[in-house]
């Protein structure tokens, strides 16, 4: 019988040639080789047309404890959600492809796992740095996030980061617990969505503590972002979680 490996990484994926041409994937395993616990990544595609999953299997050819996840275009949320069902490690951690927040900062993570299930980066609180933000994404995190402690999750300065950590129960509970962003349902856009704060409400519902913890950031260019049209719409779906709540979709603690 195979051993689960310690650390499970989930990447999620979507056209991510300019990524890979920067090297991310071997900055991702050069970590990873030179730590003592075992561990497996997980690249979760999100139904990517421009050769990305090609190139991801090639990856995984030549590094055995990577494995290319296959998905339909979905969104972030499903794509992680997925990979994190197919995960076995004892802890799991979702990250950006793009690596703005650079794998080794799992390291400021794992030193709460003792007390905490949950471990979450956060580029709000004191001590994180965030490098090279133009000013309206920084403007609307900011927006966002203030609405966000008024709606959904109070107490958490930074829902949005993409650096999430959770305990093997604990990320079965909540990602098996998904309604709003549950079901992969087929789009033609790059849309992230809020799929984070649902997690996290979840968690404040079934009463599991989140600790929040400063990492760096890096900002890389993109066009997937509408300011104006991607908090317009992020804001009805935490909109969604609370009706579904309300409507008790969500299981019971």
């Amino acid at each position: 019988m195979t051993k689960s490996p310690f650390l499970s990484v989930i990447i999620p994926s979507y056209n991510e040639q300019k990524n890979l041409q920067r090297g991310v994937l071997n900055e991702v395993a050069s970590y990873l080789q030179k730590q003592t616990y075992s561990w497996e990544v997980i690249l979760a595609d999100d139904g990517s047309n421009d050769g990305t999953t090609e190139k991801l299997e090639a990856f995984a050819h030549h590094h055995p404890s990577f494995r290319v996840l296959k998905n339909i275009h979905a969104g972030k949320g499903p794509t992680v959600q997925a990979g994190m069902a197919n995960a076995e490690g004892k802890w799991r951690l979702f990250c950006d492809f793009d690596q703005s927040t650079p794998l080794s900062e799992i390291e400021k993570l794992m030193a709460e796992v003792i007390e905490y299930k949950v471990v979450i980066g956060s580029r709000e609180i004191t001590g994180a740095r965030r490098n090279k933000e133009p000013w309206y994404r920084h403007l609307m995190g900011r927006g966002f996030n203030f609405l966000v402690q008024n709606l959904a999750v109070p107490g958490i300065m930074d829902t949005q980061c993409g650096f999430k950590l959770f305990s093997a129960d604990t990320a079965e509970k909540l990602f098996n617990s998904l309604y709003v962003y549950g079901k992969a349902q087929a789009r033609q856009d790059a849309f992230t969505g809020a799929f984070d704060v649902e997690l996290l409400y979840l968690a404040k519902k079934y009463q599991i503590k989140v600790k929040e913890i400063p990492v760096v950031w890096h900002h890389h260019e993109t066009d997937r972002v509408n300011p104006i049209k991607d908090s317009v719409r992020m804001l009805n779906d935490i909109v969604k979680v609370r009706v579904a709540d309300f409507q008790g979709r969500y299981s019971a603690t």
